[in-house]
């Protein structure tokens, strides 16, 4: 059976059970702060568990990308060493808001688990929660006699709290859970062992295949809990693991989910992936590289198809993590010194793109990034290598610090065991205690940053739903639904306040959330420094809480912010439609930024726009704003609909049934932002720059409106300052090509003169060389620049046999320079190295250089060495 059909099996089953199959959500998200990234298949259906919005339907199914690179049992640097965890992964799912429990859902995975797919009743065994007195939960006595009906008891057995009881995070929907493992060791080795005595060992052939959770239970912020007003039915199976048991492999990697990746990677690279019992120690360091790639460009791929680009923080920084570490394995065990990862993009989406079309879809773009980062990663590599060296010269004793070691790490991305296998190689070794000590105090750090705790919400009224009404008016009455407490080692403490109706726009769609005020009857002025949108809920930052909760409020919008970003976004809409008309329809958005400020456009284009491009994309917008178009907007309309008018969807962003579109015109977009009621209110557009984000990914940043006016205001005073500085003359430009044509001349007067100053030195310095052994020396300290001292150098250089100088200067900035000349015959005769001389002279500058063996420079910013380093030279000489 072929994972594909596997899928489907899956998918259609449920849908035979009354459950509707729904599309798998970005593997990226957004509006939660919480998660960088869908990590379970619930993560989509979080809104209904935690009752901020009801479900469409009762009973869906479906099989979610997931991404995991932390957690349990799941770091990243250990993904690839075993043959069974993954960095992206599939979750297949089926669930219940509020319809069936417990008795439908363990009847279904028993019916489809061996009826199905005909695996062995006697090599499954299932798990139930034993219990928590402590906290009043008692032990799940319905599922183990639901269980005990299809089951022998022999293969049901009791879990923890650790195994079986299910929670979303600190605080949140929970409850026991019910899980299958599946033990597909030879019957030799069963005979051995019995299976429910390898249960959660970590035991590579007896794993969980399935997860039933049964949410009955809210976890408060005290950590205590409270029952679900519905009980819900989340389960998740995995879908690489089942593939291997239903196809009969031993591994993951062995399934045809990752063999079409595993032979292209094995093509491209000339090494071959070995199965079995018996492998070398080399053969499975190229085994762990095969499955690292295989692995990893999946999960890269899908990011970038979902719309997260590689970058060096957030999200983005665990994506360009992940494919950093498959470069390192090509480079390192597969010798691959060129890039050579996104050759595999074509066998992942012939393989995937039938069921996942994001891939056939983005397919040039996910190419590019990946040849790009590989490009240049390769070249931070090298840099590394070069940086490791001079570490190396550097170090006195047969081991490197950990704290070199993690500078390596930190700055280039240089790897750990890549430096250690480095190291040996040099008869040295690596402080791995003090290295992993560094590591770990950047992680307490960054979790520190991260960390916010929530406090529970205090619910006033729960009978109202939110109303968003920010389209239609910027005022409102509201009232104070629920509010929670957070705190943050960024932020502090704020208050999260959500009202019955607000005018207050959330961020999203790239457009910030709205600032603004709650006045209260009594005079009492509450800021709203933030909105933002949290699990379908609109959430309202405040610093201070009102002092009457249940009084009606009046929630005020700030009018110029919300003015100056509803032109900025506006004008993106804009920027897009001419884009497409100057470059071509393969221009695409893949992501922005709309404050009150500025505007920011990321577009799919493979070269750098010319002047005339802009110029021309610039005068298609400001064109389009003089002609006043009115805004159409159509709220709540079909997708389809939309789609069929020409309607451009957003990079990376997951649409409902129903939809709203916003047009200027021939300008159609689906969008969720706040616009201008005519391309007249944003007055003027201006691009400020143009410039590359990744492969096949521009950027244009600008500015209309209020912004724009201060650009041409600044740019005025600017001018002004210009010309007054030139004596006001009539023609500036011409006023500044004659003081250029002056000073190009001046310069080539005074670098004559340089050369003139060179010579004369030159023969005066000429009597100074001494002998020091075979070698002539001279070491000067000369205040001039460092050209003019190279001229010297070689000038003298040419004249004295066996010429060995070195000239310190004390330079105009402030810092401090040694500059090494050897006579090419006289460093390879006695081995003399003018780069390791100057490296190791700069120390007395408090600097430190390098270059070639016959000439090399230094820099420092303690000019006071420069004599030390003079007199040194005579001694190490």
């Amino acid at each position: 059976m072929t994972s594909q059909e596997i899928r489907e099996l899956f998918l259609k089953f449920f849908e035979s059970k009354g459950h509707t199959i729904v599309p798998s959500a970005p593997m990226v998200i957004k509006n939660d702060p919480t998660l960088m990234f869908t990590n379970a298949g619930m993560n989509q259906f979080k809104e209904f568990f935690l009752g901020n919005a009801k479900p469409k339907y009762k009973r869906v199914v479906d099989t979610q990308k997931c991404l995991r690179v932390s957690g349990k049992h799941n770091d990243l640097e250990e993904v690839g060493r075993d043959t069974y965890h993954h960095t992206m992964f599939e979750m297949l799912g089926n669930w219940s808001f509020g319809d069936y429990f417990k008795r439908e859902a363990i009847s279904w995975a028993w019916e489809l688990l061996t009826e199905v797919y005909k695996i062995p009743k006697e090599n499954l065994y299932v798990t139930v929660f034993e219990g928590s007195p402590e906290e009043g939960v008692p032990f799940d006595q319905e599922a183990y006699d639901i269980w005990k009906e299809r089951i022998a008891e022999d293969h049901i057995l009791l879990g923890n709290k650790k195994d079986n009881f299910w929670e979303m995070g600190d605080q949140g929907p929970c409850g026991p859970c019910s899980e299958i493992h599946v033990d597909i060791r030879s019957e030799e080795e069963k005979a051995k062992v019995a299976g429910r005595d390898l249960v959660n060992n970590d035991h590579p052939q007896v794993i969980e295949i399935w997860n039933n959770v049964f949410m009955e239970f809210n976890r408060k912020a005290d950590g205590s809990l409270e029952k679900l007003p519905a009980q819900n039915v989340d389960t998740g199976m995995g879908f690489e693991r089942l593939c291997m048991v239903l196809q009969g492999k031993q591994s993951n990697y062995d399934t045809d989910v990752f063999t079409p990746l595993i032979h292209k990677v094995e093509e491209i690279t000339k090494t071959s992936y070995t199965n079995g019992i018996k492998v070398t120690p080399e053969e499975e360091q190229i085994n762990v590289a095969i499955r690292v790639i295989a692995d990893h460009i999946r999960a890269v791929a899908f990011a970038i198809a979902d719309g997260q680009l590689p970058s060096n923080n957030g999200a983005g920084y665990v994506i360009r993590r992940i494919l950093r570490r498959a470069i390192r394995y090509g480079f390192t065990f597969l010798g691959q010194k060129e890039p050579f990862i996104y050759k595999l993009v074509e066998t992942l989406a012939k393989q995937m793109g039938s069921t996942f079309h994001e891939l056939e879809k983005e397919f040039l773009l996910i190419v590019s990034v990946i040849k790009e980062e590989e490009a240049s990663f390769l070249r931070t590599l090298e840099q590394g290598l070069l940086m490791l060296d001079v570490m190396i010269q550097n170090t006195t004793d047969k081991q490197l610090s950990g704290s070199k070691a993690f500078e390596l790490y930190d700055t280039y991305g240089f790897p750990k065991d890549l430096t250690a296998l480095i190291l040996s190689e040099r008869g040295m070794t690596l402080d791995e205690a003090s290295f992993e000590e560094h590591l770990q105090k950047q992680k307490e750090r960054s979790r520190a940053a991260a960390q916010v705790k929530a406090g529970d919400w205090v619910v006033l009224r729960d009978d109202e739903e939110e109303e968003f009404v920010g389209y239609d008016t910027l005022e409102a009455v509201v009232r104070l639904v629920k509010y929670r407490k957070v705190e943050s080692q960024k932020d502090g403490t704020l208050y999260q306040l959500v009202f019955n109706t607000t005018p207050f726009y959330p961020e999203g769609g790239g457009q910030v959330g709205d600032r603004g005020t709650l006045q209260s009857a009594n005079g009492e002025i509450i800021y709203i420094i933030d909105t933002k949108k949290e699990n379908n809920l609109i959430i309202h930052l405040a610093e201070h809480l009102p002092e009457n909760l249940t009084d009606p409020f009046k929630a005020e919008v700030h009018l110029a912010g919300r003015t100056l970003a509803q032109a900025n976004h506006s004008a993106t809409h804009l920027l897009h439609q001419a884009l497409r008309e100057v470059l071509g329809t393969h221009v695409e958005q893949k992501g922005s930024h709309v404050s009150p400020e500025a505007l920011r456009f990321d577009f799919s284009h493979f070269a750098k726009l010319t002047q005339e491009e802009l110029t021309e994309v610039e005068r298609l917008v400001n064109k389009r704003i003089y002609e006043k178009i009115p805004l159409q907007e159509h709220r709540n309309i079909p997708i389809q609909q939309a789609l069929e008018a020409g309607a451009m969807a957003l990079f990376g962003e997951k649409y409902g049934d129903k939809v709203r579109m916003i047009q200027f015109g021939e300008s159609r977009e689906l969008c969720g932002g706040t616009h201008v009621k005519n391309t007249g209110d944003i007055w003027f557009f201006k691009i400020v720059s143009e410039g590359a984000v990744a492969a096949g990914v521009r950027r244009i940043e600008a500015i209309t409106n209020a912004g724009a006016l201060k650009h041409f205001l600044l740019q005025e005073k600017l001018l002004e300052e210009v010309k007054s500085s030139l004596k006001n003359p009539q023609d500036p430009v011409k006023a500044i090509a004659n003081l250029q044509e002056e000073n190009a001349r001046l310069h080539k007067e005074l670098e004559q003169l340089k050369k003139e100053q060179a010579k004369q030195l030159k023969g005066e310095l000429k009597g100074e060389f001494v002998p020091v052994g075979d070698v002539q020396c001279l070491t000067k300290h000369l205040d001039l620049d460092v050209a003019t001292l190279k001229d010297l150098a070689f000038m003298l250089g040419e004249e004295v046999k066996d010429a060995f100088i070195l000239f310190g200067s004390a330079q105009e900035d402030g810092k401090a320079l040694l500059l090494c000349y050897i006579n090419k015959e006289l460093a390879k005769n006695k081995g003399l190295d003018a780069g390791k001389i100057v490296r190791e002279l700069g120390k007395c500058i408090q600097g430190g250089g390098g270059g070639q063996p016959f000439f090399a420079t230094a820099g420092g910013k303690n000019p006071e060495g420069i004599a030390e380093a003079l007199e040194k030279v005579k001694t190490m000489l």
